[in-house]
């Protein structure tokens, strides 16, 4: 049996309807009928049994995916990929693929973090790629790989001029931001106190920030006095 038949029948073996009821709502942009429904531990682990098939190359190759499971199963997979040129080469294969937050968002290749100054120049491209979860992907990697020894002042300059009107990546933008705020206080304060963001990415900053445990009251305090109101 082929290995992406082998797939689709563990797939299906795993399926649980209320959790596929479930996650559909939260994931409005995944066709429906394009999810089966499977927990993520049990992807993840499948995944890590998959890497080690001799076929799964037949898989990665085959794009774009039918089912939701199909490219979480594949963004786990390039995630555990150790040789970076390698693993470079399927994340660029897999990028435009990407129809999802969640997927967008665990794919995390664990040797990018090894090779930061290879991986910069993607970044750049990414976010300038125009496409919504390309760009998604590109800031999460400057938010996940550059906010403590190797940052540098210009990264929340890359993010900030990442701005368009999709909600993932202006939610992203936020997420990023807040995340910066906790980390690298004194270099970002000025994007929100000089509201160097759109309006509605400047507030989701500061509502992050707020909730975040990682920043103290009174930083949180000064915050809360820079929100914009609506208009």
């Amino acid at each position: 049996m082929a290995v992406t038949d082998r797939i689709s029948e563990q797939l299906n073996a795993l399926q649980d309807t209320d959790y596929r009821d479930f996650q559909s709502k939260l994931l409005p942009t995944v066709e429906a009928g394009s999810m089966i429904g499977v927990r993520t531990p049990a992807l993840r682990k499948m995944a890590k049994e998959l890497a080690k098939d001799p076929e799964i190359g037949d898989f990665l190759r085959d794009l774009p995916h039918r089912l939701f499971e199909e490219n979480q199963l594949h963004a786990f997979i390039v995630s555990g990929t150790k040789d970076f040129e390698t693993c470079m080469e399927q994340t660029e294969r897999f990028l435009p693929y990407i129809d999802n937050w969640a997927t967008c968002d665990q794919f995390s290749p664990a040797v990018f973090k090894k090779h930061r100054e290879k991986l910069m120049p993607h970044i750049r491209e990414w976010i300038r790629s125009g496409k919504t979860y390309t760009v998604r992907f590109g800031i999460g990697m400057l938010m996940q790989h550059y906010l403590d020894e190797d940052f540098d002042p210009e990264y929340p300059e890359l993010a900030a001029g990442a701005g368009s009107e999709e909600y993932y990546v202006n939610m992203m933008i936020a997420w990023y931001f807040a995340t910066a705020l906790a980390k690298q206080y004194d270099a970002v304060i000025p994007y929100i106190e000089q509201q160097r963001l759109p309006v509605w990415t400047h507030n989701k900053t500061i509502q992050k920030a707020v909730e975040s445990f990682r920043i103290t009251p009174e930083r949180k305090e000064h915050l809360r006095t820079l929100r914009i109101k609506a208009q």
